[in-house]
């Protein structure tokens, strides 16, 4: 199988703890034909997209058992490729998510399996697929604003029946510029929504402070609308973000029946909107993000959990190519029985 892993820059990948070179890993453990290459790299030529790849030598490259090791030796030849060709192309970008690369795509879409889906990424991208999903009684998911209206926040915050809520920008990662904002502290918000908004360029997400925020999230691992792995991330003691690049500690965790809930309850949308592998974190079995872009937390929670998520997630990746390929077999076998037909 050919796969293409469009991704950040090998030079960024940290070999200790990142998901997508697990999954690359497993993928040259299988023997597979690997290329990586960055959204920036996607072109198009004589009206066919392709893209400028790194590809893994398999003949100069050791698949060592050792993940680090591997990173550290492996070897590439840089190739420019038409993406046509691959079986699968994996999406591994981190955030902001760039539209116009996933135009490079459309042409593709119905030659190659793109997980996850390009339409997919494109509704779901921001913070905004969270409040969006169907919830009336807000039992899975906590009440949400978005604007770049500051008058409508401040009010937001005053007519909020509560005495805390969480502020963050609707395209942030990793944690990055979510803060606690106390109904007592409002004096500082207008200045904050200044610099979060800028120009009328940001929007910003205003969400009701969930009980037991304190003790961290949870992330889930979803495949193919199924939970496959969890964790539990602690803040740190001085900060109110769980995210592990934020200073967070993960803990092992089984999933409570109020996530299971929240799992089915979302699963069935995920994979109509072709998220096949995505990051749900949630706290106190509220949902409060989903990452569709490169979700992590494979290698921590294979760690406390004795698993190797990438294996799941690449039986996933070949039986829908398996299953693609057979259909295509089929559909040109029954069209020379009708081309044998005319024949008469």
């Amino acid at each position: 199988m050919k796969i293409c892993f469009v991704m950040y820059p090998w030079s960024e990948v940290e070999p200790e703890v990142d998901s997508t070179l697990r999954l690359i890993h497993e993928a040259a453990l299988r023997g597979h034909t690997v290329a990586i290459t960055t959204p920036n790299s996607l072109t198009m030529r004589d009206s066919m997209s392709i893209a400028f790849c790194n590809v893994l030598k398999k003949s100069a490259t050791e698949i060592t058992n050792n993940i680090p090791s591997f990173y550290r030796k492996a070897q590439f030849h840089k190739a420019q490729l038409p993406l046509a060709g691959f079986d699968a192309i994996i999406m591994r970008a981190n955030p902001p998510l760039d539209t116009m690369a996933l135009n490079f795509l459309d042409s593709v879409r119905e030659d190659t399996f793109i997980m996850n889906d390009i339409d997919g990424l494109r509704v779901a991208n921001t913070k905004l697929y969270t409040a969006s999903l169907p919830d009336p009684n807000n039992e899975f998911i906590p009440v949400t604003h978005v604007s770049k209206n500051r008058e409508y926040l401040v009010r937001v915050l005053d007519e909020s029946p509560n005495e805390r809520m969480i502020m963050k920008p609707l395209n942030g990662y990793g944690g990055k510029g979510v803060i606690l904002i106390e109904k007592s502290a409002r004096s500082s918000v207008k200045s904050l929504l200044d610099f979060y908004i800028g120009d009328e360029k940001n929007y910003v997400i205003l969400q009701d402070y969930i009980d037991g925020a304190e003790q961290g999230d949870v992330r889930i691992l979803m495949l193919n609308g199924e939970p496959i792995g969890a964790m539990r991330r602690v803040p740190a003691a001085d900060d109110v973000r769980s995210n592990i690049h934020a200073g967070g500690k993960e803990m092992k965790h089984t999933l409570t029946e109020q996530e299971l809930r929240l799992c089915r309850h979302i699963g069935p949308k995920l994979v109509r909107d072709g998220l096949f592998f995505v990051g749900l974190d949630v706290i106190n079995g509220k949902l409060v993000e989903v990452n569709v872009q490169s979700p992590g937390g494979i290698s921590r929670i294979n760690r406390l959990n004795r698993t190797k998520i990438q294996c799941e997630v690449l039986d996933f990746v070949e039986s829908v190519v398996v299953a693609k390929d057979v259909s295509i077999a089929r559909k040109n076998e029954f069209r020379k029985v009708i081309e044998d037909a005319s024949a008469y």
